[in-house]
């Protein structure tokens, strides 16, 4: 009876551990113990911690316009990474707009992250990431640069079925201004949980960054008549990727939302001012990124001059950039370029104004009638990139009021003090770093969030809702505050995945239960109330905007005070 004696064991023992073992965290599974005179043994389950991949290329398969790829399943959603929407851009390809990739034979992995665009910190030898050296940012962040490559058109896709159900789209174009970043950069940005709770379609995408992305050179040619803005030109190529292929992985090709943070949010700001992506997308957020602007022509023509300069090209030699150079050589030109043109180093490089695939600045003096009908969500973080975390500089935390005014009066000059004055009375808590951080904020990041709700709602045509994200979080003492880029955990579902930013409370779950519902209503329904939230009117004269905190609430026009006070320095 020795094999009775150790079953009843090892079931005792799972008993105590739990009860049960369940299968892929659901099903039981029947494994009664047939002996003579034996009680029947209780169902044998595998527990919840247990999460079952499935990655096999006989399953999980889905035809593309580019041919089959298989993906790999877990908890019921099936993830596809690293697609490519667009052909390599080495090479010929190199500053042309993006080329539709080579179709295949066979059905190919799509298992992995995809190529990332080379960028500096990756693709340099001038060394990597600043914030690696800054070990509690390192620690709550937990960057992943990716492997550089040219070949970087590649996206990722997260579904719960490969049916008919047409489930609303959500494309995430990531941040790191617009030379740096990628899909898989942050752990936040996995689309597995988003698409598991709300039951959307998750997409995020790579791109071409930087010089790679926005060298101009129309001046050569009229081959080179979109190399400003070939970047935008990819992220247009793979939201017409999208629109081909996204009902094989069960979405809606006509409920496409697009939504980015920082950088991300300006690209969406951008993207919704090119004629080229109308009807490609049919709602939008901006999340700390409201760009109402692009760059300047002229000023991406000298920074250009000044990159073939470093490399020593003429208009005689141009060819050469095509043949003779590679990503590492064109990044550490950019890197010299941008010091000898000192007035945006690293973020010099964007889109500009052409006059044709951007007739106009996007957002000034008008929102842009492109995309007239779509709504949008508009918002911003608490404290931005002021806070010591972010900044690598602990010390922050015991500045002074005197060191607080030195460092704003950078930005603000004869403003300093009467910009203090009202943040005081309305924070008289608030240490010197606190206040000087809401300035900052204010003044960096809130007034064109708030003045592109105004634009947008000025148009009448669709809403648009404002957001304040003021949950900070706690960890590393709590010198992070609410910073750039804290609010993309929660907008994701990643509570869980980042719990080295959320704590991984169940307060945290309850936010991130009710922002990330939020923005999977709205790209279900062009509308972001839910059952889980206060009422979030869309934006009128009040300024009604939804405060996401700890507990969620919503407020009129709150620190209306501070933000007058900011916007009339800024006049």
């Amino acid at each position: 009876m020795a094999e009775s004696t150790q079953t009843g064991t090892n079931l005792s023992r799972r008993s105590l551990l739990g009860g049960a073992i369940t299968l892929g965290g659901g099903a039981a599974i029947s494994a009664a113990v047939s002996m003579p005179g034996a009680m029947a043994a209780p169902a044998i389950v595998v527990p919840k911690k247990f999460h079952p991949i499935v990655a096999s290329s006989s399953k999980n398969i889905v035809e593309t316009t580019e041919g089959k790829i298989y993906g790999f399943s877990r908890d019921g959603v099936i993830g596809y990474r690293g697609i490519p929407y667009g052909a390599s851009t080495e090479g010929a390809n190199r500053f042309m707009p993006p080329q539709k990739a080579k179709p295949w034979a066979g059905v190919r992995s799509a298992l992995y992250h995809g190529w990332v665009c080379p960028q500096p910190y990756n693709s340099t030898r001038s060394g990597r990431r600043v914030g690696w050296t800054h070990d509690d940012e390192a620690f709550m962040c937990e960057w992943d640069d990716g492997a550089p490559s040219e070949d970087c058109l590649r996206l990722n896709v997260w579904t719960q079925g490969l049916d008919n159900k047409k489930r609303a789209v959500m494309v995430w174009i990531h941040g790191g201004g617009m030379f740096s970043g990628s899909s898989n950069e942050m752990r936040s940005y996995d689309g597995e949980n988003l698409a598991r709770q709300e039951d959307v379609v998750v997409v995020s995408i790579n791109h071409r960054l930087g010089p790679l992305g926005f060298l101009n050179l129309m001046e050569f040619g009229e081959q080179y008549a979109s190399s400003p803005n070939v970047s935008m030109l990819d992220i247009i190529a793979s939201l017409q990727w999208v629109k081909e292929n996204i009902a094989n992985f069960g979405g809606d090709p006509n409920r496409v939302m697009i939504f980015g943070q920082s950088g991300g949010g300006r690209k969406v700001s951008t993207i919704m001012g090119m004629p080229g992506a109308k009807g490609l997308f049919q709602r939008a957020a901006v999340q700390s990124g409201s760009a109402l602007r692009q760059g300047s022509t002229d000023e991406s023509i000298k920074l250009s001059h000044l990159l073939l300069a470093e490399l020593g090209v003429t208009r005689d030699t141009l060819s050469k950039l095509h043949t003779d150079f590679n990503f590492y050589d064109i990044h550490e030109a950019s890197l010299i370029a941008e010091k000898k043109l000192p007035a945006a180093p690293g973020g010099s490089w964007g889109a500009v104004v052409d006059g044709k695939l951007i007739p106009r600045h996007t957002w000034d003096p008008t929102a842009p009638e492109f995309s007239a009908e779509v709504p949008m969500i508009v918002g911003n973080v608490l404290n931005e990139f002021a806070n010591a975390l972010q900044m690598g500089e602990p010390t922050a935390e015991d500045w002074d009021m005197a060191e607080a005014k030195k460092r704003l009066s950078r930005v603000t000059g004869e403003h300093t003090d009467h910009l203090f004055d009202v943040v005081k009375k309305l924070h008289p808590t608030a240490s010197p770093f606190e206040q000087y951080s809401r300035i900052f904020a204010m003044r960096s990041y809130r007034i064109n969030a708030i003045k592109q709700a105004q634009l947008k709602t000025k148009q009448g045509v669709a809403p648009a809702y404002l957001y304040w994200f003021q949950w900070q979080s706690q960890m590393c003492d709590g010198r992070g505050r609410a910073f750039h880029t804290v609010d993309i955990p929660f907008a994701f579902h990643n509570a869980d995945l980042c719990a080295k930013i959320t704590g991984n409370t169940p307060s945290t779950h309850k936010l991130a239960e009710q922002m990330a519902g939020a923005w999977a209503t709205f790209a279900k329904t062009g509308n972001p109330n839910h059952p889980g939230i206060p009422k979030w009117e869309p934006y009128n004269d009040k300024l009604p905007t939804m405060i996401w905190n700890t507990e969620t609430t919503t407020a009129y026009d709150p620190d209306a005070e501070l933000r007058v006070a900011v916007a009339e320095t800024m006049a």
